[in-house]
C-alpha cells in the first residue's frame, strides 16, 4: 500500500488498528516523547489527589516519587512517598532485578508523580509493562502540595 493510501496510525487508534499494544512496533516513524507520553496516558490513569488520597488511607497504596534527587531534596516529598528517580524505576520495580526494592509489590495500587505529570505517566506505564495492574498517575507534585496534601519536608543542610 503507498504511503498516501495508508491511513495513518495514532495513538488513538493504534490498538484497534493493529491488534498490539506496542505502538513503537505499528509504525515506522521514529516516536516523539509527546508521542510516548499521550500512548502512556492512554493506560494509565490519572487520579486528583482527594482521590490519591483515598487509596492512600485504605493502607493498599505504594505512592512514588520519580523526579530526580535534588528535586526531592528540595521541595520535599508526599508524606511516606518511595523516592525512585525514573531512571531507577524499572530495577527497582523487577522482581528479577538485583537492585529490587521489595516495598514494590503487584498486589498493591501505586500511585506515581513527578514535577508535571510527564515522567510520571511514563513510570506508570513502564510498572504496567511489568506486570502491575493497579498504577496511577497523580501527575504534579505542586497539585499535591496546592491541594494539602502531607509532605516529608526536605532535610534542612547541615543537619
Amino acid at each position: 500500500v503507498s504511503e498516501a493510501l495508508r491511513p495513518a496510525v495514532t495513538t488513538e487508534n493504534w490498538p484497534a488498528r493493529t491488534g498490539t499494544k506496542d505502538f513503537a512496533a505499528t509504525t515506522d516513524k521514529a516516536l516523539s516523547s509527546l508521542t510516548l507520553i499521550e500512548a502512556a496516558n492512554a493506560v494509565v490513569p490519572r487520579v486528583s489527589p482527594a482521590q490519591a488520597q483515598a487509596m492512600i488511607a485504605s493502607g493498599h497504596a505504594i505512592v512514588v516519587d520519580v523526579r530526580d534527587a535534588p528535586e526531592v531534596e528540595k521541595s520535599g516529598k508526599v508524606a511516606g512517598a518511595l523516592h525512585v528517580s525514573r531512571g531507577m524505576l524499572e530495577f527497582r520495580a523487577d522482581p528479577g532485578s538485583p537492585y529490587h526494592d521489595k516495598t514494590f509489590s503487584k498486589d498493591k495500587t501505586i500511585i506515581v508523580y513527578c514535577a508535571s505529570g510527564g515522567r510520571s505517566a511514563l513510570s506508570g506505564k513502564v510498572l504496567k509493562d511489568l506486570g502491575y495492574d493497579r498504577v496511577y498517575n497523580l501527575g504534579a507534585f505542586k497539585d499535591w502540595v496546592e491541594t494539602g496534601g502531607a509532605v516529608d519536608k526536605p532535610i534542612e543542610p547541615g543537619m
